[in-house]
């Protein structure tokens, strides 16, 4: 099971609050682990990609709450996770479901969490391998670390948006990946099709 792309949380039908994700990472992995004889189950927020590969099936979400659902339902059934989704911390409150016009006043928004899709899959893992994504901008392998404790990671693929060419919306990734057993592996500057091979090489040894 793989999560893909960005979440959109509504504020009314024609406003929400995302991010800059592509989904490119998520879906180079659900490629690449198909081509290996993977059978996948790609949960995929709004993004402009398809998959090409038959054994890739596709679950569309919009929303992080829609994700969450989707990842409980299916993982139970699955050998691995991997959460390169990057999902919204946080929804409004309230959903306006006229569009909110404007009136020269302020507008504020009150902003709720959403759940944490890997820690509560985290919570419930019994021999899945779970793998987490972490983009920081700063204190990278501290938080990275404390994300691996705090929702029961086995391990997880690090980069950040303090190196160039990595991140959101590029065709290339720099990313490090960090074993719950302390363990380290630096990668340099390549395409996401070819940091989707190294991921999926190091998951194997973990299987």
């Amino acid at each position: 099971m793989l999560t893909a792309g960005p979440t959109h949380e509504k504020i009314d039908p024609v406003r929400f609050i995302g991010n800059y994700s592509s989904g490119k990472m998520g879906y180079a992995i659900a490629e690449e682990l198909a081509e290996r004889g993977a059978e996948v189950t790609l949960i995929s927020g709004p993004t402009q990609l398809h998959v090409t590969h038959p054994s890739i099936h596709k679950i569309s979400v919009e929303s992080a709450k829609e994700m969450y659902a989707a990842s409980m339902e299916h993982f139970d059934t699955m050998d691995a996770a991997i959460m390169a989704a990057a999902v919204a911390d946080y929804a409004p409150e309230n959903y306006a479901s006229q569009k909110l016009k404007r009136d020269g006043e302020d507008l504020i928004l009150r902003l709720v969490p959403n759940p944490d899709i890997a820690a509560s899959l985290g919570a419930i893992k019994e021999k899945q391998i779970l793998v987490g994504f972490a983009l920081e901008t700063q204190h990278a392998e501290a938080n990275a670390r404390k994300k691996i404790e705090k929702k029961n990671l086995d391990f997880v693929v690090l980069n950040s948006l303090e190196n160039k060419g990595a991140g959101f919306q590029t065709d290339t990734n720099i990313i490090s990946i960090l074993h719950r057993n302390g363990e380290q592996q630096d990668y340099p500057l390549k395409s996401k099709r070819a940091v989707a091979v190294d991921i999926v090489d190091y998951l194997e040894k973990s299987l």
